[in-house]
């Protein structure tokens, strides 16, 4: 959930990296940090507790002025919440900052490694061991960061994305990901890195996909993107369909009321376009062939939270209307319980961001032995749609709020899409037929509408319920999953002990 922010250009560092910061919030965190570097020296400023924290620190003892910088927010992983622990951190000399996403799993081996070498290390994290093993190695690649930053990576195992300054080198910002995500934004002299689009949106709606296992050099007007072995790597560019306004409240006082009130939109928006001038059905991306999805004899759906309820309303659209049998698999538990996968097989991987780790390792597991995978996605150049052999995007937009609403329902409408595509190829429905239910799909946009236009009632629902010691969701067929989903909602929002049942089982 960190936030990583990195900025090269005209501007100055300091405001786009915090602003950048305060529209990566959302995602939760427990201290933040920046380092710019000044007239040949490197300066940070780092505080446990909200953004707020750190931006009064910075009134008070400021940084100076600068053109290139980085910023962290840090959700504690390797030590706890406190000044020291926040990034970015620094090596011992002074000259290197690093931020970082994820967990270095061998962290430990080199920390102790360092450690025999004399270097003193100032945090309880694994990122510091980053830091310092870049100084230690920049000196043998002539001062080249990203060559360092290459030579570090090779060493580290587990999940990470890591940005890095160098005093010495005043143009340059390093970025490196696996498994992690990691965003290039590029402008007109000036560039940046985030770990979300949101952090640069309000700047450049131009951005490049980094994919696994490569490093970006980030200057002025410059972007060079390698593999961890330092071959040219090849990347995507694509235009974010959003601006910032899309990630601001709008008049709301919540962005989870603020994404309610999009519902419509987001459904139309997720529906547009998927019927050809020959009247089929037609999906973004389908890199999948008629002949390949015609030898399909098995769909598993794998997700987790929010996107898993999801899939399970998927399972009743894709065995009606393909009669195919179809499983839904919590992602987290897929790979431990050796699932029979295999080339016939078509996975349905559903993810709002595309970055959540467990469906990016189930999906890798299934490929491995040989399924196909399709996945379902709200955003683009993401690992997840990246790694997959088909893409449905749902065209939700930002979805800022953690408790998800829109993008539950345009997953729910991407699914159905799927279904209906599947049972197109195979033939399991008529033209007509499907043609009827995209219609019925077309108007719920309206239905969804008269939904939300008893606010008021609910409202006074909740009023009477808001003492309850627990609550019971029941529903029946494609009800369960709601009735799952709606538990969630509540223990997620309100923390209420609270659990969805087959309406058959409550007895």
């Amino acid at each position: 959930m960190c936030g990583i922010v990195g900025y090269v250009g005209e501007k100055q560092a300091l405001s786009v990296v915090v602003e950048g910061l305060r529209r990566l919030e959302y995602r939760g965190y427990d201290s933040a940090g920046v380092a710019v570097v000044a007239d040949g020296l490197l300066d940070t400023r780092k505080k446990a507790g909200k953004l707020a924290n750190l931006e009064s620190l910075l009134g008070t003892d400021p940084l100076p002025q600068s053109t290139i910088g980085i910023g962290h927010t840090r959700w504690a992983t390797h030590g706890g919440p406190t000044d020291a622990n926040a990034h970015p951190h620094v090596s011992e000399d002074g000259k290197v900052a690093v931020i970082h996403n994820g967990i270095i799993e061998n962290f430990a081996e080199l920390r102790a490694e360092l450690t025999s070498a004399g270097v003193t290390l100032s945090s309880e994290t694994d990122t510091e061991v980053v830091a310092h093993l870049l100084a230690a190695v920049l000196p043998e690649t002539d001062h080249d960061l990203a060559e360092a930053m290459r030579r570090v990576c090779r060493r580290l195992s587990g999940a990470f994305t890591l940005v890095a300054v160098h005093s010495d080198i005043p143009d340059v910002v390093v970025g490196a990901r696996r498994n992690s995500p990691l965003v290039v934004g590029r402008g007109d002299g000036e560039n940046f890195l985030a770990s979300d689009v949101a952090a640069f949106i309000a700047h450049t709606r131009f951005a490049t996909e980094l994919g696994q296992d490569q490093v970006v050099e980030l200057r002025r007007d410059e972007v060079v993107v390698t593999t961890f072995d330092g071959d040219p790597a090849e990347v995507t560019e694509y235009e974010v369909t959003w601006d910032a306004s899309a990630a601001e409240k709008g008049g709301y006082e919540t962005f989870m009321a603020k994404e309610i009130a999009e519902q419509p939109k987001a459904v139309s928006d997720t529906l547009l376009g998927r019927i050809g001038t020959d009247g089929r059905l037609k999906l973004d991306e389908m890199r999948l062939t008629d002949a390949e999805l015609r030898e399909v004899d098995k769909v598993v759906v794998i997700a987790c939270g929010t996107a898993y309820h999801s899939g399970m309303v998927a399972k009743y659209a894709i065995e009606h209307w393909t009669r195919i049998p179809t499983e839904v698999e919590l992602a987290s538990e897929f790979r431990y319980r050796d699932p029979v996968v295999g080339p016939r097989t078509l996975v349905i991987a559903i993810s709002q961001s595309g970055e959540t780790m467990d469906t990016i390792m189930a999906l890798r597991f299934a490929r491995e032995q040989g399924a196909k995978v399709l996945a379902i996605c709200n955003t683009q150049g993401s690992t997840i749609p990246r790694e997959s052999d088909a893409v449905v995007y749902t065209y939700a937009g930002p979805e800022v709020a953690v408790a998800s609403t829109k993008a539950f329902l345009t997953q729910i409408v991407a699914c159905y899409l799927v279904a209906l595509y599947v049972a197109q190829v195979r033939g399991n429905k008529y033209g007509d037929e499907i043609a009827a239910v995209v219609r019925e799909l077309q108007d719920m946009p309206r239905k969804v509408d008269l939904v939300l236009d008893t606010t008021e009632e609910m409202k006074r629902i909740a009023d009477e319920l808001k003492d309850s010691p627990s609550v019971l969701f029941i529903g029946r067929h494609v009800g369960f999953p709601l009735a799952l989903e709606g538990a969630l909602k509540l223990e997620e929002l309100a923390y209420m002990p609270a659990e969805g049942f087959a309406a058959g089982e409550l007895k």
